[in-house]
């Protein structure tokens, strides 16, 4: 019996396939996990959204920025861009199946037993574990409320820059949203950099990956993310990111979990 955690599928679903046959996945025994992003700059988005949805119970995955792009165009104001991959599932017969099924995936998931936490590009340095869930949940209630359209209509944008517990009203929605879904550097004082996308080591004087802030407080569990490509595979203090670039041609990158103990890395070819 094993958990597998797959990071950024972004409509790649073949190399997803030749992943779980590399693995031998048992829909019996084990559970795939993925850390958001199922969809977008890919070559089959629709069909990936298909099958992680059909895998039904054997399968969870958090919300990332893409998916919540698709959401915003699906049931707010804002128009699809020039590189998306999403035409065929807001076309498809079973469209509105799908996005409702995605509306209702998590944007954390905490596995107590496991000690294990699911998110898409991290958990904000300033909050505790605990804190985490109760913003998202909070986030979660609007997704799937009677507010949503006004949500999305205003979800896009960089400010606010950091974290307030005084916030309100859509610049709190919007600094939950970026923090789960669109961060990597922090600042000190837990101001988000949403420009930066390289790898460690090249940004401004003063930033830092929100996983080696200085304050990080989230340190009473261990952290499974995505999002960062440029990062890559990444093994640090009570963090694991996987997002290896498949939708750039890299590869599709699982960690193994077994009940036993075991614990290991497995990834297979994304190039054409």
């Amino acid at each position: 019996m094993a958990l597998y955690v797959v990071g950024d599928l972004q409509g790649c679903l073949e190399p997803l396939k030749r992943l779980l046959d590399t693995v031998r996945f048992d829909p019996a025994a084990d559970t795939l996990w993925l850390t958001g992003d199922l969809i977008n700059r890919g070559p089959h988005s629709l069909e990936a959204l298909r099958f992680v949805k059909g895998m039904g119970r054997n399968a969870l995955t958090v919300l990332g920025n893409h998916d919540l792009h698709l959401l915003a165009v699906a049931y707010g104001p804002h128009k699809l861009k020039k590189k998306d991959t999403l035409d065929a599932i807001l076309e498809a017969h079973d469209r509105e199946t799908l996005l409702r099924w995605l509306l209702h995936r998590p944007l954390l998931h905490f596995d107590e037993p496991r000690n294990l936490t699911l998110v898409h590009a991290g958990v904000h340095p300033l909050w505790t574990l605990e804190q985490a869930r109760v913003y998202a949940a909070e986030l979660e209630t609007v997704l799937r409320g009677d507010d949503a359209f006004e949500y999305f209509e205003e979800m896009y944008g960089d400010t606010p820059g950091h974290w307030a517990d005084s916030h309100g009203g859509i610049d709190r929605l919007r600094a939950i949203t970026n923090a789960f879904t669109r961060m990597r550097m922090c600042d000190l004082q837990g101001h988000l950099d949403m420009k930066y996308k390289g790898a460690p080591g090249g940004q401004p004087a003063g930033w830092f990956p929100w996983f080696d802030h200085p304050g990080r407080r989230a340190t009473d569990t261990h952290i499974l993310f995505g999002h960062w490509a440029a990062l890559g595979v990444h093994e640090g203090a009570g963090v694991t990111a996987l997002d290896s670039g498949c939708v750039w041609g890299a590869r599709l990158t699982a960690l193994r979990l077994t009940d036993d103990g075991q614990r290991d890395l497995v990834s297979v070819s994304c190039s054409s």
